[in-house]
Formats: C-alpha cells, structure tokens, sequence
C-alpha cells in the first residue's frame, strides 16, 4: 500500500517485483503465524528484500502500547504473549537458510519485563535452530532500564539497535510516549554493558520538518553514546492521519549526511531516501567490522 505523502519525487520511485525466495518468504510468514515489520510498518522495499529472503521479524503481536506519529504499526490493547513464537521464529529462519537476522517489536509497556525476555528467548531458539545466523535485535528503549537490556545482551546478539527516529527538537511531538534523551541512555547502556564484539546501531528519519545542522547534532549525539552504525532515510507518512511529510529530502544531502557521519566516526553509514533501519542490515555489520 503506498504511504499518503505528497506525489513522490522522481527519485523514490522504483518498480514493486518480486522474485527468488518472495513465495517462500511470504508463505512461512503466513504458516508459522509470524508477523513482520516489513508488512507492519509498509516499508517500501519489501518487494526487494523478501526476493532475497531478508525478513525483518516483528514479535510480542501486532498491536503496540505506544502511538508514534510516524509509525503505521496499530496502537491497540496488545496480543497475549505466544509462548510457541520463539521456536516457530527460529523455524522460519532456518527454513530460509539465513544468516542474518532481524528481530523487532512493537512497545510492550504493560509487561513487567517489557518483552525483554521475548527478545532474549528468541535469541536463543534462533542459535539453537540455526547456529551460523547472527542476530540483530532492533528494541523498544526499554525505558532505558539496564536489567532489561542486560537480558537480551545476555543471549550475545551481533547488534544492538534502538531508533532515535528523529532530533530532540521534534521527537516530542512524533514520539510522545517515547524520549529522546532517555533513548540515547539506553544505546549509551547497551554499548557499555554489551561485550566485544556488539555493535550498536540506530536511525533516524529525514522530511519531519528537522534541520541539516540538527541532523549533525543527532549525530554527534549518537557518536556519543557510542553508536556505531548509522541509518538515515526519508520518512513517508503511512496515513492521512500519520505526521505529514515536511519535505522530499534531495539524495545529494543524503550525501552529505552519509559524509557528515563517516567523519563523524560511525563505522558503517547508510544514507538515502529509501534506507530503512534494517535494510541491508548484514552489509550494515559487514562494512562495520
């Protein structure tokens, strides 16, 4: 379903196909009951990266406790936790033959744990099902509570990632429920708590009304609290009643952004108006090492 943003630049427009592993993608997804932000959240290279068997898991439902106005993902009373998801998440990848993994999920603040331990029984019945895929986890904030994120760093995921979405001066209104400051702790926590060789890793969306050089202070906020890869996309509003695009971003100041943070430090950079936090997430940590 195509985002109701304003008429898409030329520039954003590619052709929807698929092909390769789509069919078997798309049919394990369905029989193993699992969800996907791909499919959630309406990215637009799903085509692309389900042909090549890159399936970014969405666990803990469909229904997130927090409404972000960016995210298309349903804000609703949350699913039951599925006790099963776990071994049929690890069946699904191993049936793919993946190497590489992401594993995601809506906000689960009515947990007591927050879904931490989800995350951490996933990481497991994935190493155990298929022991040569490494694992990126992309977590809520967790609230920044160190216990919480101890638990998934205990299953030793290759990367440890968490969104700021965007600059502090806008994340109030786009993430109400959510902090900037309090995301930036909860990387800066991870980083320091993980062991060698974890690298961390977050994103932001680009066309919310924010400023280049506000863009580089996120930035070097993010180099601060140890960041290591880095993602920087366009935002395309999902619905009419999602936050409005401020602008189509021009792919020469994804450019400079891509520049701005490899002089920054990051270790990995990727920058353009289709990047997603998980697109092309095993080249992410390849070019990253």
């Amino acid at each position: 379903m195509p985002p109701a943003s304003k008429q898409f630049p030329v520039w954003l427009h590619r052709p929807f196909s698929v092909h390769g592993q789509w069919n078997e993608a798309k049919s394990l997804v369905r029989d193993l009951k699992l969800h996907t932000v791909c499919e959630e959240a309406r990215c637009p290279n799903l085509g692309e990266c389900w042909s090549h068997g890159n399936v970014s898991f969405m666990i803990l439902g469909r229904r997130c406790t927090r409404r972000c106005g960016f995210c298309a993902v349903e804000t609703a009373r949350p699913d039951l936790v599925d006790s099963e998801e776990p071994r049929r998440l690890a069946e699904a990848v191993a049936a793919l033959k993946l190497k590489y993994v992401v594993v995601t999920s809506v906000a689960r603040d009515d947990l007591p744990d927050e879904g931490a331990g989800a995350f951490a029984a996933s990481l497991r019945a994935i190493r155990a099902r298929a022991p040569e895929a490494q694992v990126e986890v992309l977590t809520p904030d967790f609230h920044a509570r160190g216990e919480l994120i101890g638990t998934v760093l205990q299953e030793r995921p290759a990367v440890y990632n968490h969104n700021v979405e965007t600059v502090p001066r806008l994340s109030p209104r786009i993430r109400p429920q959510a902090g900037y400051a309090r995301s930036l702790s909860a990387l800066r926590i991870a980083k320091e708590m993980g062991r060698h060789p974890l690298k961390t890793k977050s994103g932001l969306m680009v066309g919310l009304g924010e400023t280049p050089g506000e863009v580089r202070q996120t930035m070097i906020d993010l180099r601060g609290a140890g960041v290591d890869l880095l993602t920087v996309g366009q935002y395309l509003r999902p619905t009419e009643g999602h936050h409005p695009v401020s602008e189509f971003v021009l792919p020469e100041q994804f450019s400079i952004y891509e520049r701005w943070g490899r002089e920054l430090g990051f270790s990995f950079v990727a920058s353009g108006p289709r990047v997603r936090s998980s697109y092309n997430a095993f080249e992410a940590l390849q070019g990253g090492l």
